[in-house]
């Protein structure tokens, strides 16, 4: 049933004679009430809060004066008393309210400064059980909640890096209801979120991937120009995973990441980070979310030649990916190419010279590479829905491989084979993809028709043949992957066409069986992983 409303008009104006000061964050917090009290504020605080402005100097009473009670069970209660929330939830100018206030010694709070116990940061550093509870903050939700609903006569602020925009706004001792509602709207959002991540991390501990109810909260870190398309509005929000990547990485040189650039950065590091940088150096290439080159090689500037030379017109203004630092001798390299992205664990300072050559060109240092194992969650929206599944954390090196033909493939295939299905795994759907001796020879991404896919990946085998001035394709003798099965024979028999000579892929076609005839009537190796990597 709702509530009537009291009918009661907001007052523009508000003068800020009591405020309310209790944050977990406490950068700047002295500062502000230092501000306050040249403006003839009165302050209450509480606990830290309360030390750190007693202890510069500034005249501050304790919420204990408010409530009358002092705070007890380690400071767990101290704030949820009447005398708190009658202060910030009083309609001032009800009667039956004003009447409450004088009849109970109930004082009114105009401004309450009030940030959160960091339980994000602490879940995110992976805090036990115990600590991580409690830094479930309770009165500080319960506050700011309160303060937001009354904004028609209470300011809240919760983001440190709004106290200058409120200095600014009490410069004449008020603040206009416009600023106190979007104070609010900031607030309610701020403990949206807070109680995402600690919903979240229960999901998290009790393995409930699914639970009844799933909220996924962010925090703006940049306003984009536009989306996807200059129509389309657009912002960056990140969640607090650490995971190394676009979210979390440095930008060293270059101007603002697009929506686009963001998207594809990530589908690259993603991607780059299959491969071990202690195995070896490894480079991908993307374009529109999709690899148009990957490759290992003895050096990172042999890796990205040889990840380049798959399909060069496609990498121009593509992202750059790789696994390990970026030296001087890959990035006079890459230079040579216009590229809109380069993304890496970190950047040597030889090569940050090379690079601001290029002034426009993003250049972004992770300080390390995701965990491919990790897992996770991804989502996506649909009209009236969220879709949401954990993160495909499969890895070919944890499949045990059945191979299904007559023919063994040689340990030079099994490798093409396990380099290609690992690149598959980042392909669109329908993919398929050559790989031969740790570099693509051929991609084939996002087609309706598997075969489609497998000729339009020969196709571009053949043309960047051309421009190598090589004899023939690489897919000649390589290894192709498909990262859902095959099911008819027309897209193996494509690939054989192009001269692969052995096949990876899921299986599990009703049509298994005519598949592995027409490869054993070719002499080719195939095997089955067991396991698909649908990427749509």
């Amino acid at each position: 049933m709702a509530v009537a409303s009291k009918k009661i008009p907001a007052p523009d104006e508000v003068r800020i004679k009591t405020a309310l000061l209790s944050v977990s964050d406490k950068s700047g917090i002295v500062e502000l009430a230092r501000h306050l009290n040249d403006r003839g504020v009165r302050l209450v605080s509480t606990g830290g809060t309360h030390k750190a402005l007693a202890d510069a100097g500034l005249p501050v009473s304790d919420v204990s004066e408010l409530t009358g009670f002092p705070e007890i069970m380690d400071g767990r209660v101290k704030t949820l008393h009447p005398g708190v929330h009658g202060g910030l939830l009083a309609i001032r100018d009800d009667a039956e309210h004003a009447g409450a206030m004088s009849a109970h010694g109930i004082a009114a709070i105009d401004l309450a400064v009030i940030n959160l116990y960091p339980f994000e940061e602490v879940r995110a550093k992976g805090g036990d059980y115990p600590t991580t509870v409690e830094n479930i903050d309770i009165g500080g939700p319960a506050m700011i909640r309160a303060s937001a609903k009354n904004h028609a006569y209470v300011t809240v602020v919760t983001d440190p890096a709004d106290y200058p925009l409120l200095l600014e706004e009490i410069a004449g001792g008020t603040t206009r209801y416009a600023f106190r509602q979007k104070m609010a709207a900031k607030a309610y959002a701020r403990t949206a979120a807070y109680d995402a991540a600690i919903s979240n991390w229960f999901a998290e501990v009790l393995d409930t991937p699914m639970p009844r109810h799933r909220v996924i909260g962010g925090v703006l870190k940049e306003e984009m120009r536009y989306g996807e398309n200059p129509h389309q509005k657009a912002g960056f929000y990140v969640t607090g995973d650490k995971r190394p990547g676009v979210a979390t990485a440095a930008l060293l040189q270059g101007k603002q990441l697009s929506y686009n650039n963001i998207n594809d950065t990530d589908a690259a590091f993603e991607l780059v980070a299959e491969f071990l940088p202690e195995k070896a150096p490894a480079c991908a290439i993307i374009k529109h979310a999709n690899p148009c080159g990957v490759a290992t090689a003895p050096s990172l500037a042999e890796a990205y030649r040889r990840a380049l030379a798959c399909d060069s017109t496609s990498a121009f203004g593509g992202i750059i990916a790789l696994n390990q630092e970026l030296d001087a001798a890959t990035a006079e390299e890459i230079v040579k190419l216009f590229t809109e992205v380069i993304i890496a664990p970190s950047v040597s300072d030889e090569a940050k010279a090379i690079i601001a050559r290029k002034p426009n060109l993003r250049l972004l240092a992770t300080g390390g590479l995701p965990d491919p194992r990790t897992p996770g969650l991804t989502a996506k929206t649909v009209a009236g829905g969220l879709l949401v599944q954990t993160r495909d954390d499969g890895m070919i090196e944890d499949i045990e491989l059945k191979v299904v033909t007559k023919r063994t493939p040689t340990a030079q295939e099994l490798e093409d084979m396990k380099f290609a299905f690992k690149v598959a795994k980042h392909v669109k759907s329908n993919a398929v993809v050559y790989a031969k001796g740790g570099q693509t020879a051929g991609i084939g991404a996002g087609q309706m028709s598997r075969v489609d896919s497998a000729r339009i990946a020969a196709i571009k085998a053949e043309e960047a043949a051309k421009a190598l001035g090589l004899a023939e394709p690489l897919t000649r003798g390589s290894a192709v992957a498909s990262e859902a099965f095959l099911p008819f024979a027309d897209g193996l028999l494509s690939a054989i066409a192009a001269g692969a000579t052995a096949v990876i892929q899921p299986g599990g076609s009703m049509r298994d069986e005519e598949v592995i005839a027409a490869a054993d009537e070719h002499n080719v190796a195939m095997v089955f992983t067991g396991m698909r990597h649908f990427r749509h």
